[in-house]
């Protein structure tokens, strides 16, 4: 009996070995297994001399219980790319039928050589390595930085800073994905900084605080890391993207939402002071809703600074408190200024010039809105308080349309309305004559003398009762210049009566 018990459990052993090595000889062919892999963005942030060259490595996984096949592994770009790839010892551009076991894992090897000197090369040099499996193809990013630079955050991650972070300007940085100011948290940017941010990344200030330290002809730039000279002047090249999942009628979708380049939530005393934002989607955003803004420090003040060539709006305030002087935001696909859902705004001597020319602009130059509709369709109403502009002017190359207005007072009754415009020139479908209320001393209809609208010079061209008046002096304008024969003046920009210096900018 133990004689046949014994006999019977060798087999029955046998035949187990045998059925699980038949198991790792069988491939899987369901389109359900795929690989996975330790990173699924390899970046090289190596800091590069003349020429530089550093390689990177990651594994690929086969989770399953069986053998897999990689039909094959190619760098997306070819025999052209920048990088080269190695796959088990063997250096190439594609591979084919790589088998990895169950449970077990591969190493791949990349490298990459750029010569920061070539200014053909994009800032950020891309490519991908691409794996067919099973009809399937997954990839995995590469990204390369083609010139000296700090490199900040990740793709499509969340990156929050360290505490006390400071930027100076000893070498550009690089923002990639979100790139976040924890809260109670600053982050100090220094003057002649460069900062440039990826696609559909940028950064976000949360309830805490940034403080951009810029100075005249040294200012903070914040723009796209495209440095080619075709990307010079295309908007929309950066800025926060979010992706989402939701039910759609036909199952599983993803959807979009877009936000500031900066975005600010709750921010309570940021400083931008001498900065240029530019060529992203949403410049600023200030978010704060339901947050007091009744206090005495905005979420942010700007000083000195410009918002320009945006393919959303320039500025963008959600219930926000935003201080502004010396400001210009100007030639933005929807709109330079909106803002909206109630809040506080003080805005000094700022000029909103909407000269958009790459397409047909749909939206007002400026506008002052208090309430919104929520996912149910009911109208929910937002407190404008102590809102004041002085001085400004909000106009656009669409003034001339008629039925189309690019000054816009959007408020509904209901809440506290409490916002006055000052000495200020615009183009509105409204009687904006003195009332002891909401207007004082206004100009409107009346096309302010801009050097070249067209090329985005808002200088001041000629001296004009249109262009000065009112009785608020808040010092020099964005260039530091104070004209003494007229010490008030619309805009951001004072009349220089020196014809070498009437038009001229920096």
């Amino acid at each position: 009996m133990k004689t046949f018990v014994r006999t019977a459990f060798l087999i029955l052993f046998s035949a187990a070995l045998f059925f699980v090595s038949c198991r790792k000889d069988r491939f899987t062919t369901s389109s359900s297994d795929k690989l996975s892999f330790s990173n699924d963005t390899i970046l090289f942030d190596t800091v590069f001399a003349t020429i530089g060259s550093t390689t990177q490595y990651f594994k690929v996984y086969n989770p399953h219980d069986e053998k897999i096949k990689i039909s094959q592994i190619r760098l997306a770009g070819g025999t052209n790319s920048q990088f080269r790839i190695n796959v088990d010892g063997d250096n190439g551009a594609a591979f084919s039928d790589i088998e990895i076991l169950p449970k077990d894992s591969i190493f791949l090897f990349a490298e990459v050589t750029i010569d920061p000197g070539n200014s053909n090369l994009p800032f950020v040099v891309e490519d991908s390595i691409l794996f067919e499996t099973n009809g399937n193809l997954q990839k995995v990013h590469l990204v390369a930085w083609g010139q000296n630079a700090h490199f900040h955050g990740g793709l499509n991650a969340i990156t929050v800073l360290p505490p006390g972070e400071v930027w100076n300007n000893d070498l550009p940085h690089v923002i990639y994905g979100v790139v976040a100011v924890d809260s109670l948290e600053q982050l100090i940017i220094n003057a002649g900084t460069q900062v440039y941010c990826h696609k559909n990344s940028g950064l976000l200030v949360y309830k805490s605080k940034l403080v951009v330290n810029g100075e005249l002809n040294n200012e903070v730039v914040f723009q796209g890391d495209r440095l080619e000279a075709s990307y010079r002047d295309v908007p929309g090249q950066w800025g926060i993207q979010l992706s989402f999942n939701f039910q759609a009628s036909y199952g599983l979708d993803i959807g979009t939402v877009s936000r500031g380049g900066i975005w600010l939530v709750q921010s309570t005393g940021s400083l931008i002071n001498y900065g240029i934002i530019k060529n992203g989607g949403i410049g600023i955003q200030v978010d704060t809703t339901g947050v007091s803004y009744g206090g005495s420090v905005p979420a942010v003040e700007m000083r000195n600074t410009r918002i320009e060539n945006m393919s959303g709006v320039g500025l963008l305030g959600l219930g926000g408190y935003i201080k502004g002087t010396n400001v210009l935001v100007s030639d933005c696909a929807e709109g330079c200024a909106n803002l909206g859902i109630g809040g506080r705004y003080e805005m000094d001597n700022c000029t909103f010039a909407d000269y958009w020319t790459s397409g047909t602009r749909q939206t007002p130059t400026f506008v002052l809105n208090n309430y919104y509709e929520d996912v149910n369709q009911n109208i929910q109403l937002r407190d404008l308080i102590n809102c004041r502009f002085r001085n400004c002017i909000m106009y656009g190359n669409n003034a001339l349309l008629q039925d189309f207005n690019e000054f816009v007072i959007d408020t509904r009754e209901g809440s506290v309305l409490n916002y006055q415009f000052k000495s200020c020139l615009v183009d509105a479908g409204i009687d904006v004559s003195d009332d002891g209320n909401f207007f004082q001393d206004m100009v409107n209809g009346q096309a302010p003398y801009f050097c070249d609208p067209t090329n985005s010079n808002f200088k001041i061209s000629q001296s004009d009762s249109r262009m000065f008046g009112g009785n608020y002096f808040t010092g020099p304008d964005l260039l530091q210049f104070s004209n003494p024969n007229q010490p008030y003046w619309k805009g951001c920009y004072d009349y220089n009566p020196d014809p070498q210096q009437t038009c001229a900018l920096e």
